[in-house]
């Protein structure tokens, strides 16, 4: 089923913000915190020691069936986080005809920042930022 969810990068302190959103809208972490340690070692850029625990992806149900979703960020990884660049809208289209389309209309006129690929967790990914200014994030699980 489709769905829209907000996304959003900290330098180093993802744990302590979902923490606390938790407190305010309660229930708990879909699919637990995924640590920067899981992703698969980059031979171009290896991870620090001291990054490994940092969240690479947690999301918490809140109110009106969004997802707020989120990760770490850190300036030793190659991220600024500045104002504008630490928050995505998320779209999660049913597949992946609808995923292209909504890509190649958000993205025209602004720059990808990562064009649609197959990724390590198994789901077609890309990012964009739109004319506006605005960022996008595309997430399909399915392999249609």
């Amino acid at each position: 089923m489709a769905r829209t969810s907000i996304y959003l990068n900290f330098p180093r302190s993802t744990e302590e913000a979902f923490t606390f959103y938790k407190s305010v809208f309660g229930g708990e972490f879909q699919g637990g915190i995924h640590r920067m340690g899981e992703v698969p070692p980059q031979p171009d850029k290896p991870l620090a020691e001291a990054d490994k625990n940092l969240v690479m992806h947690i999301a918490l149900p809140i109110t009106g069936g969004l997802m707020l979703m989120g990760t770490d960020a850190p300036e030793s990884m190659g991220f600024t986080v500045t104002h504008g660049n630490n928050i995505y809208i998320n779209l999660e289209p049913d597949t992946r005809v609808e995923t292209e389309r909504l890509f190649k209309a958000l993205s025209d006129g602004g720059k990808v920042e990562m064009q649609l690929q197959e990724m390590f967790w198994g789901d077609y990914f890309g990012s964009c930022k739109d004319k506006f200014g605005v960022n996008w994030m595309f997430n399909c699980s399915n392999k249609v």
